[in-house]
């Protein structure tokens, strides 16, 4: 079978960060690259120069992706507490299996070592964070932050949830975030 001799840069992309989730980002080089996307190594050197320029670009994309289903995530779940669980919930639903999640860790790793990547998870922190407190605006015991506190809760519960992964993870991550925000409808007003 021939070679393509064109193929959309989001398509080699998502074949560039399949190869990182299932090798690892040092598994990705452009011959392998170049093996599952059917593009000439040197036609993958000319579009991104470099190796590290490769994984830049597939975590730009991917944090492209995780912008667009927080955006949307925002816009259909409830402005209260219970959409704001929602809203979490519906965001583990990417992580999938065990296997899938622990790989990941190895693509955040090159996110953590990249500038531009980490300023991405910064802003992504806080338009997420954002539009957690929004969901408890109407809730008098609902602290200032709330929105921060809710996705560290969140973190961690994916973090816990991967030691023991008996249940699926949005189910853990559902009951979790409702023990959270159980808490703030028993308290007394922040004030």
């Amino acid at each position: 079978m021939p070679r393509p001799k064109t193929l959309p840069n989001e398509e080699v992309l998502d074949a560039a960060l399949g190869i990182m989730r299932k090798e690892g980002p040092e598994g990705l080089t452009f011959a392998a690259l170049s093996a599952v996307c059917g593009l000439s190594a040197s036609t993958l050197v000319q579009r991104f120069e470099t190796k590290s320029g490769l994984i830049q670009a597939a975590l730009l994309q991917a944090w492209d992706r995780l912008d667009r289903l927080t955006a949307e995530l925002s816009a259909n779940t409830p402005k209260t507490p219970t959409g704001a669980v929602a809203l979490l919930a519906g965001l583990s639903g990417d992580y999938g299996a065990i296997e899938s999640y622990a790989d990941d860790l190895l693509i955040l790793r090159e996110d953590l070592r990249d500038p531009l990547l980490r300023a991405r998870g910064a802003a992504w922190r806080d338009v997420l964070s954002s539009a957690l407190e929004e969901r408890f605006a109407g809730v008098p015991a609902a602290p200032a932050g709330i929105g921060l506190m809710m996705a560290a809760q969140w973190q961690g519960a994916l973090l816990w949830w991967s030691f023991d992964p008996c249940v699926p993870v949005t189910d853990f991550v559902k009951e979790s975030l409702e023990r959270f925000v159980a808490t703030f409808a028993k308290a007394p007003a922040v004030g």
